[in-house]
């Protein structure tokens, strides 16, 4: 590549980690820019030029910005990685499946609980808790005999759904009901070219 991606981010964000995280595995050239947030620099006119949301992550490829983590990990595959999302129309709509319950229940789950414990977020952490189990329940039972979450190669959709789910005992979820989760979990990070997120002492991981 003639220039590499700029990936404006956050350390502790779930949804720039998996950002990060499948450059890293897809071996994108890339640099990473991090954002200050509790400085407020995320409000600020130069990156809302960038994203008018006011949110990380955001890419910048030469004149292309993109904004939205899951979107992101789609162009990036597309456009850098396509052995990452697969072209087969039922394993694409497999992959579209886990980036819509990384958006859904595991942001309003896993990530929302550990909104609490890191960020002081004023979330109801029952509610959090309960939709935490219902969608880990989900991904272990699909987990079943299986390597990956789509197909038997690592796509976005296991970069999309790791982040949040890797760190989900700091939001006080326990993982030690999900063997096969666990053993996803450990399937990624043993990967070539795999970058965790910084770990914060909360909750169960305290």
């Amino acid at each position: 590549m003639p220039h590499s991606i700029r990936i404006h981010s956050f350390p502790l964000s779930g949804h720039a980690h998996r950002v990060e995280l499948f450059a890293n595995l897809a071996g994108i050239a890339h640099e990473v820019i991090n954002v200050d947030l509790a400085g407020g620099e995320h409000k600020q006119p130069a990156f809302l030029a960038l994203n008018p949301a006011g949110q990380v992550p955001v890419i910048e490829d030469g004149s292309t910005v993109v904004t939205d983590s899951n979107a992101i990990l789609v162009y990036l595959a597309r456009k850098y990685a396509p052995s990452w999302l697969p072209s087969d129309p039922v394993l694409e709509a497999e992959v579209q499946k886990f980036l819509t319950l990384a958006a859904g229940e595991i942001a309003f789950g896993p990530a929302a609980a550990r909104l609490i414990t890191v960020f002081n977020a004023p979330l109801d952490a029952e509610f959090c808790a309960t939709v935490a189990a219902r969608v880990l329940g989900k991904i272990d039972a699909h987990m079943e005999g299986r390597s990956f979450l789509a197909g038997d190669a690592p796509t976005i959709a296991d970069a999309a759904v790791y982040s949040y789910v890797a760190h989900a005992p700091e939001g006080g979820i326990s993982l030690e009901p999900y063997p096969n989760i666990r053993a996803h979990l450990a399937r990624i990070e043993g990967l070539k070219g795999f970058k965790p997120m910084p770990a914060t002492k909360v909750g169960l991981a305290a």
